[in-house]
């Protein structure tokens, strides 16, 4: 493909190692729901989100549950954990909001790797950042209130795709935080009797950023603070 895809990991790259992985890169167009893998599938490409495209992984729990344990967007890329080879899926991968995700196949980048330290090295720091990521979530799933949860999450969601209105439905906020639809409905209720929060039909629009900031936890902070720290704030090259 010709151009940079807006993806923010690909655009870190240098030119010269962009240009390694540029002829093996595929957009593809997907809509909300659909499933990139489901647990247990073999893992054999790397997909990196684009624009507002975002991307969750859904693990299973009891009665027939799903919890997001990891919500990936343009900030970064989906499959990186599998490494140099390919690996099976943990969760369920599925597109939580539609647009382009960018498929390049784990062999291509490890062919790219080996010409390239610098290459293999951003990839193996995403990884970390990933890791990192999983392991706030964990904590905060633990720690916080539903309400500081639904808080980050919708803070979340809206940084990735920018704009006040989320297209972000009741039940899609109800995976994100492992709790019924009902529940899920009852925070909303919450937030916009505070003139935080206003909702249509499929979308949840943010009446006052502030006040929904202080509601939140502190756990996309700290997940900031280390992609930063560990990715630096280094630029592609032209």
């Amino acid at each position: 493909m010709t151009g940079r895809p807006q993806n923010d990991l690909l655009r870190q790259l240098t030119s010269r190692d962009f240009e390694l992985l540029a002829p093996h890169l595929q957009p593809v167009e997907v809509e909300m729901g659909y499933i990139l893998h489901h647990a247990g599938d073999a893992v054999a490409a790397i997909h990196f989100p684009c624009g507002p495209t975002l991307v969750s992984f859904a693990v299973p729990v009891e009665d027939d549950r799903e919890v997001e344990s990891l919500l990936v967007g343009r900030e970064g890329a989906v499959g990186v954990a599998a490494g140099r080879n390919a690996s099976l899926a943990y969760s369920r991968i599925v597109v939580k909001l539609s647009g382009t995700l960018v498929r390049l196949p784990l062999r291509a980048l490890e062919q790219a790797q080996q010409r390239s330290a610098a290459l293999q090295e951003i990839f193996s720091r995403y990884a970390d950042c990933q890791f990192a990521q999983l392991l706030q979530t964990a904590a905060c799933n633990a720690a916080h209130s539903i309400e500081q949860r639904a808080a980050k999450w919708i803070i979340s969601t809206q940084d990735r795709i920018g704009g006040a209105e989320i297209p972000l439905t009741h039940e899609q906020l109800a995976g994100m935080l492992g709790v019924s639809r009902s529940y899920a409905s009852r925070v909303i209720q919450m937030f916009k009797a505070r003139r935080i929060l206003a909702t249509r039909r499929g979308a949840i629009m943010i009446l006052d950023a502030p006040a929904l900031d202080a509601r939140a936890c502190c756990c996309n902070d700290w997940v900031k603070k280390h992609f930063d720290e560990v990715l630096g704030a280094a630029t592609a090259g032209d």
